[in-house]
């Protein structure tokens, strides 16, 4: 009898328990789908929702305010997302904020983000169709990388085939960096331009003491005095 009596407790306390943590974990249930408290319910039509499912997180200003209700596709290129949002926050979200998908994260689920809107404008109402905004998605910016690594690909080839081709000796930075005859050739010209500047001086001292010149360059030098 003991013994039945004891297996008997043992059992109601099982289910007890049992019974328990189903009752705590439909409330965590329900208070993370907004089954308990009050609500209400606002709606977005976007062009592509990037994998968001029912049950998401709607998030304003960084705080978990709502989930995901229900989504329907309405056309070949909207879909509609209802979303349940606490009471509470409905004096926060203005008629002129718009959501976008993003992600809880790097690589997390995709929620609803509630971008706030401007101050002083009337609150949202029940059933009310929220404003929303296409966000980048990551595909986006990988193709962004991608054609920006091509690019920088195919500058850095440009640079190695001009490169080659002076070194080579091709076309006229080439020949002038590395053909010694054009190089020399270019180094007898700077040599000649020096001379004849030096010879043009010489020319021009030898003038100014010829006396038919002097009168010349000393009312030049006098003028030039003066407007000092």
């Amino acid at each position: 009898m003991k013994k039945a009596a004891g297996s008997k407790i043992k059992l109601g306390l099982f289910v007890s328990i049992s019974i328990l943590l189903f009752i705590v974990g439909i409330y965590f249930i329900g208070q993370r789908q907004q089954l308990f408290g009050s609500t209400f319910k606002v709606s977005g039509i976007f062009k592509d929702i990037s994998g968001l499912e029912v049950g998401n997180n709607v998030r304003f200003s960084g705080i978990n305010v709502g989930v995901v209700e229900d989504i329907q596709q309405i056309t070949d290129s909207t879909v509609k997302v209802d979303m349940i949002i606490n009471e509470h926050s409905r004096k926060f979200i203005k008629i002129n904020a718009k959501a976008i998908i993003g992600s809880d994260g790097l690589m997390g689920n995709k929620i609803v983000v509630i971008i706030p809107g401007a101050s002083g404008k009337k609150e949202l109402s029940n059933n009310d169709v929220i404003e929303t905004a296409q966000s980048i998605s990551m595909d986006d910016i990988m193709l962004k990388i991608k054609v920006t690594a091509d690019n920088t690909a195919m500058i850095t080839g440009d640079i190695a085939a001009v490169m080659q081709n002076i070194r080579a000796g091709r076309g006229t930075i080439g020949k002038l960096l590395m053909d010694s005859t054009m190089a020399g050739n270019v180094n007898e010209a700077m040599i000649n331009i020096k001379q004849g500047a030096g010879g043009f001086k010489q020319n021009m001292n030898a003038a100014s003491h010829n006396f038919l010149l002097r009168g010349f360059f000393k009312k030049k030098k006098k003028g030039e005095k003066e407007t000092k």
